[in-house]
């Protein structure tokens, strides 16, 4: 009996490549399985009930759209894509250097933090026909609406970072004489990218949500007009398929900033920062 036990083959725990292949095939896999049986169970509700197209259409009808109007949906997809680009271009320049600003003084802070507030906090749709007013163009306005939108979650999660720093190791440079600048540069700023990398992930998000309302607002039309004009247009001319089409344009659009953000987060804090090491436990 005893021998039988000890020559029992012992099962190998999985090597760590193996292990993290896996790891990767299930996180890809199980949404792609989720998402797939959320279509099914659309393509046979709109089957089964007989509900009209102009109502709810089905997934072929949207897949045909999609390919039909892509020749209308991707000049605009363009459009949008590259307002939300550049929106949060801005945002993150604008946001970063008022952060590093407002952290200089705290009488700073106090005379030049809430206007941001006051930004943040006002509608864009009630201030967007002012911008239209004052804008030299409609794609300006577009633009400044989304920075608007954008601007706050990067400048609010990079003075928290700026602010969160080590007074311990604030007062180890002040020791060795280091300059403001030299703390900024070599202590606060590395500190602070995690908050930094937060405020990207959301100001991504935002920028491509205030981009699409802003167009809503200003109401543009034309050739140069966005997707949100062709989702106006597509409910006008109760063309359902079409708009089904353009929403998931939107989305796609979302999920790849949102893919692009978190892979630029990651690849900054995966070697060093706590929220991205891999953990044995």
């Amino acid at each position: 009996m005893s021998t039988d036990v000890a020559d029992a083959p012992i099962a190998s725990p999985l090597s760590p490549m193996t292990a993290k292949r896996r790891d990767l095939a299930l996180r890809i896999a199980v949404p792609f399985a989720t998402l797939a049986i959320l279509v099914i169970v659309w393509g046979l509700y709109v089957k089964l009930s007989g509900v009209a197209p102009y109502i709810l259409p089905g997934p072929g009808a949207v897949a045909s759209a999609f390919v039909n109007d892509w020749g209308t949906l991707a000049p605009a997809l363009w459009v949008t894509t590259k307002i939300t680009i550049m929106s949060l271009l801005l945002a993150l320049i604008g946001g970063v250097g008022f952060a590093i600003f407002l952290v200089q003084s705290r009488w700073i802070e106090i005379a030049f933090y809430p206007l941001a507030v006051i930004l943040q906090v006002t509608p864009i749709v009630a201030i967007s026909p002012l911008i239209l007013i004052y804008a030299p163009s409609t794609q300006v306005a577009l633009l400044i609406c989304a920075f608007l939108v954008a601007f706050f979650p990067i400048l609010s999660n990079m003075v928290q970072g700026l602010k969160s720093v080590d007074h311990n190791l604030i007062n180890l440079f002040e020791l060795y004489g280091a300059s403001r600048w030299q703390t900024l540069l070599y202590l606060k700023l590395p500190a602070a990218q995690p908050y930094f990398m937060t405020g990207l992930r959301i100001g991504g998000g935002l920028a491509l949500i205030a981009a699409v309302v802003a167009e809503f607002a200003a109401g543009s039309a034309g050739a140069g007009s966005g997707l949100a004009f062709r989702l106006l247009e597509a409910q006008y001319r109760m063309n359902i398929p079409r708009l089904f089409a353009a929403l998931l344009m939107l989305s796609l659009l979302g999920v790849a900033i949102f893919a692009i953000t978190s892979f630029i987060s990651w690849l900054s804090l995966h070697r060093w920062h706590e929220s991205s090491l891999k953990r044995e436990n």
